[in-house]
C-alpha cells in the first residue's frame, strides 16, 4: 500500500512538470507570433523564444556521490528572451549512468558469497544496475552582451528552482530473479527526490542568420532530497534520512529561436 501510494506521488509529479513544460512552450509561441514582428538580430535586441536541446556530463558531490559516479544528462526546454534579454523558462533533464557504487553491496544479503543471485530456475540470475532520474526547474537570468555578434548574444547567467529525482534501476532481462522483480524491486532501488535549486553561467550565442544558436557553460546544482520508499530491504529499517545532493557539469545545447528575420536586402520597383 505504501508503495503505490509513493509511485502515485512520483508519476503525477511527473506528469504536473510535462504540462507546466508543454504550458510554456504554448505560451511562448502565442506571445512571439502576437508580439514579434520582423526583427534584425544584428542591430538590437529582440522578444523572442528559444527552444533548446541539452547535453551535460555531471560531477555528483555530497550525498548522491556516496551511491552515483559521473552521468550524463540530456533534456531540452524553452526560454522566452525579452528586449531587456532577460530570460524566463522553464527545462525538463533525464538523468543516466552505468555507475552505481552500491552495485556490489545491495543485494548483499539475498546473493551468494560470490555475489551471484541464483533465480527460480536454479540458474544463475542476470542483474543490471543503472542511475536513472530526472530534474526540471523553472529558469530566469540574463544576457549581457559583453562579446558576441549581436546585443542578444553574450555573457548568460541563470538561476533556477525545481525537482529532482533519481533512483537505481535494476533490471533482471529474463524475469526469472522474483526478489528483485515487481514491488519486490523497490524495497532496493534508493528512489529519491526533492527540492532542488541550480545556476548556470556560459556563453549564449543567438546568430545572426538563425542557423546557428547555442549555449555553453557551467551548471551547478544543489537538491534537498529524501527517500521515496517507506522500507530499504537490504538495511531492513525505514528511511527516514534526508539528504543533500549537488551536481556541477558541464553544459551545451542547440538553440531554435522563433522569430522572423528581416530581409538584408530590399528591392523596389
Amino acid at each position: 500500500m505504501h508503495f503505490s501510494n509513493s509511485i502515485n506521488r512520483v508519476i503525477i509529479q511527473n506528469l504536473v512538470l510535462l504540462r507546466l513544460l508543454i504550458l510554456c512552450f504554448i505560451l511562448s509561441l502565442a506571445f512571439t507570433k502576437s508580439g514579434n514582428a520582423q526583427t534584425s538580430v544584428k542591430d538590437s535586441t529582440i522578444f523572442t523564444t528559444l527552444l533548446f536541446g541539452s547535453y551535460a556530463y555531471q560531477v555528483p558531490g555530497n550525498d548522491i556521490a556516496k551511491r552515483f559516479g559521473n552521468n550524463s544528462s540530456i533534456g531540452g526546454g524553452c526560454l522566452i528572451k525579452t528586449k531587456e534579454n532577460l530570460l524566463f523558462g522553464i527545462d525538463f533533464n533525464f538523468l543516466f549512468s552505468d555507475n552505481v557504487k552500491e552495485e556490489d553491496s545491495l543485494l548483499k544479503d539475498i546473493t551468494t558469497s560470490e555475489g551471484y543471485l541464483i533465480g527460480q530456475d536454479g540458474l544463475y540470475a542476470e542483474i543490471h544496475m543503472w542511475e536513472r532520474g530526472f530534474n526540471s526547474s523553472f529558469k530566469v537570468g540574463k544576457i549581457f552582451p559583453l562579446f558576441g555578434p549581436n546585443p542578444n548574444s553574450g555573457l548568460a547567467v541563470m538561476v533556477g528552482m525545481g525537482y529532482l529525482q533519481h533512483q537505481i534501476r535494476i533490471e533482471n532481462r529474463d524475469k526469472t530473479a522474483p526478489q528483485v522483480n515487481g514491488d519486490y524491486k523497490k524495497g532496493y532501488d534508493r528512489l529519491t527526490a526533492g527540492l532542488t535549486i541550480n545556476q548556470f553561467i556560459g556563453y549564449m550565442h543567438i546568430g545572426n542568420n538563425k542557423i546557428v544558436s547555442f549555449f555553453a557553460g557551467i551548471e551547478f546544482t544543489q537538491a534537498w532530497t529524501q527517500s521515496m520508499r517507506v522500507y530499504d530491504f537490504d538495511k531492513r529499517s525505514k528511511n527516514n534520512s534526508r539528504y543533500f545532493d549537488t551536481l556541477t557539469g558541464i553544459k551545451i545545447g542547440w538553440i531554435i529561436p522563433l522569430y522572423k528575420r528581416k530581409p538584408d536586402k530590399y528591392y523596389y520597383y
